[in-house]
């Protein structure tokens, strides 16, 4: 197993830079369930962000790149049951992914509750404002 870091997944998801992308493709291409890619959570994080931010991808959109990474076999995201919890978190609120990802692991931690100062988090990520 290989670990990849956000850049080498957004280059071969966006196919953005020639000479990156090829490189990227040929790695990630050539991985296998035996021998598979590993994807951090902080990659997953920032591959949103990425996505969002630079690429100005619609939430529907990096939500569809989010389950096709998870169902790949030949990558491993880590806590993948974690992440798939915060993809439909985020697929159906308004609050970010790192939010829902936030939430999400302190929930399958066994927290009752994840409490925050954000507002709009609490409106639409499921945590508990503190007041």
């Amino acid at each position: 197993m290989i670990g990849l870091d956000t850049n080498v997944v957004v280059r071969y998801i966006m196919q953005d830079d020639p000479e990156q992308s090829r490189l990227a493709s040929i790695l990630i291409e050539g991985l296998t369930t035996e021998d598979p890619g590993f994807i951090p959570l902080v990659a997953v994080t920032e591959l949103v962000w990425v996505l969002s931010s630079a690429f100005r991808l619609m939430r529907p959109q990096i939500v569809q790149t989010l389950e096709i990474l998870l169902q790949t076999k030949e990558l491993q995201v880590e806590q993948a049951d974690v992440v798939w919890r915060a993809v439909r978190l985020y697929r159906d609120s308004a609050a970010d992914f790192a939010d829902c990802l936030v939430e999400r692991s302190a929930a399958a931690a066994g927290c009752v509750r994840t409490m925050t100062f954000d507002r709009g988090t609490a409106k639409h990520g499921a945590m508990t404002l503190i007041q």
